[in-house]
């Protein structure tokens, strides 16, 4: 289908002898939000780490527009545009909030466009500029993030992977990203898979939604269908 941006097919991940993934698949069009939700220890981690390079799958398909790049290495990956913003920030502490961000400018067409980029992340997060010479590990949570969701972005993401993102963050940081991720994808035509525990806070903002219950994807639909659905009401959502 022409409208399958970014298309994952019969992915099968193992961890030496352990397999982790059993024939997931999903699909995202262009400017649209995914959520992939689940427990913790579901494989929705893992899922998005295959669909980065930084984990081989074992078998399967991971198309961009129609091409095959499942077998492309992680800068392959990112110089097609594909990003993530992995769990837990991990920026580079002993560097400043501008030299992190600058480390996300690393393919040829974001080194170009770094200057341009910077400056609009600086009025997404006007706080980020005021403390651009500040050292990142000396920033809060909720700003340590927002270096995240600007170091994602300044690589130019065609697909940008959010790996929990809201974990340890207090709800109005969670909603302020979530709101301009939203609204970048609604502009720029920007697809976003996010990854998340928080199922409300996911189904929230996306337009479509699977859940991942180990290591494999039980249930999809709609958004609204998903937050409807009694089962994922009773596992999830606590009602």
């Amino acid at each position: 289908m022409a409208d399958k941006y970014f298309e994952v097919n019969n992915l099968n991940v193992k961890y030496g002898d352990i397999q982790v993934l059993w024939d997931i698949n999903f699909y995202a069009k262009k400017g649209e939000i995914i959520a992939i939700v689940g427990s913790n220890g579901a494989g929705k981690s893992t899922t998005v780490k295959t669909c980065a390079g930084l984990v081989r799958a074992e078998s399967g398909s991971i198309k961009m527009e129609g091409r095959e790049i499942a077998k492309g290495t992680c800068r392959q990956f990112i110089d097609q545009g594909v990003i993530l913003i992995p769990e837990g920030r991990q920026l580079f502490a002993g560097m400043t909030v501008y030299e992190n961000l600058e480390m996300g400018a690393s393919s040829p067409e974001a080194k170009k466009k770094k200057k341009d980029t910077m400056e609009q992340i600086f009025t997404w997060f006007p706080k980020l500029k005021e403390r651009k010479n500040q050292l990142a590990g000396t920033l809060s949570g909720g700003e340590q993030q927002m270096v995240a969701f600007s170091r994602g972005m300044m690589g130019l993401p065609r697909l940008l992977m959010m790996d929990e993102p809201s974990l340890g963050l207090a709800p109005n940081i969670v909603d302020n990203i979530f709101s301009i991720a939203k609204g970048i994808a609604k502009e720029s035509g920007l697809t976003i898979i996010l990854v998340e525990q928080d199922v409300r806070k996911a189904l929230k903002i996306a337009n479509r939604g699977y859940v991942v219950e180990n290591g494999q994807i039980t249930l999809e639909g709609t958004a609204e269908q998903l937050m409807n659905d009694p089962e994922v009401k009773k596992a999830y959502l606590g009602v």
